[in-house]
């Protein structure tokens, strides 16, 4: 099986050139796939055909920042407040994300994408769960785009699991009071080894988190376009990141101080390289 990832062609290829060149490419982008059900009535068509459309979208996005270099993609794929929705959408939906596990997961590994799930995937249907575990299990070792599934996944949840994770080990003598920081609580999170989403974006134009990395999201990007999940395909995707380029992270800081350290950096950079160019 080829292990390497699908090449992009034409002028998709001289897009993503263009992104590489311009400016950073986020390491991390996270989406809220909103508005499968909308789409689909728009059309005059079932709501689950509005999600088997949206399934096309995930194979698309994935595929292109598989090829663009992003490390991490996660899906809001399924909210904990989603099991509030009629009883015959959840096991359509249900049906849905294991018929998409089977059938996408030989591709997700001929182009070497590693898949990892957070949320609480103990309430998921036993079939969906082994699914799950099957999937990630056969992509562990690849090494190129992690694409981050959530399922049955909100950012209250995470934060009082975390809660209760600490408090146990305080009680238990793990960890003191005082250790308790920012950088601790993230240890505790169900993303604790996944950086911080660099964008996120919204499909659908709703402008709300929908409980979706509360903790997480901080500092990053925010991106809303007015499009339904099935309709963004992957040059949308590119608008976005462009979008992204052309801010400044100041992360607290003034414009002054963000472009004082990012000459700094660059000075740094070129020092190292002179060094070791000289020893060749």
């Amino acid at each position: 099986m080829n292990r390497g990832l699908a090449a992009a062609t034409g002028q998709d290829k001289k897009l993503q050139d263009q992104l590489r060149l311009q400016g950073e490419v986020p390491k991390h982008i996270a989406i809220i796939m909103d508005g499968n059900g909308r789409w689909a009535k728009k059309r005059k068509l079932p709501r689950v055909a509005g999600h088997h459309e949206g399934v096309n979208t995930v194979r698309d996005i994935v595929e292109a920042c598989g090829q663009l270099g992003v490390k991490y993609l996660t899906l809001y794929t399924f909210s904990t407040e989603n099991w509030k929705r009629p009883k015959e959408e959840i096991s359509t939906l249900m049906r849905l994300i294991l018929k998409a596990l089977r059938d996408e997961r030989d591709r997700l590994h001929s182009n070497n994408v590693r898949l990892k799930c957070i949320g609480d995937i103990a309430s998921l249907p036993q079939d969906v769960q082994d699914e799950l575990i099957d999937a990630m299990e056969m992509l562990r070792h690849n090494t190129g785009l992690t694409l981050v599934l959530a399922l049955s996944y909100s950012g209250r949840w995470d934060i009082t699991s975390a809660v209760k994770n600490i408090v146990h080990d305080v009680h238990s003598g793990k960890i003191h009071p005082e250790e308790i920081s920012d950088e601790l609580i993230s240890q505790y999170l169900s993303t604790k080894d996944i950086p911080d989403p660099d964008l996120l974006i919204r499909t659908s134009g709703e402008l709300r988190l929908s409980n979706f990395l509360l903790w997480q999201i901080a500092y990053t990007e925010l991106y809303i376009t007015d499009l339904f999940w099935p309709e963004f395909r992957r040059r949308f995707l590119y608008e976005a990141i462009a979008e992204f380029q052309r801010r400044e992270r100041r992360f607290g800081m003034v414009s002054e101080q963000v472009k004082s350290k990012s000459k700094h950096a660059s000075a740094s950079y070129v020092e190292r390289f002179s060094k070791s160019a000289s020893g060749l």
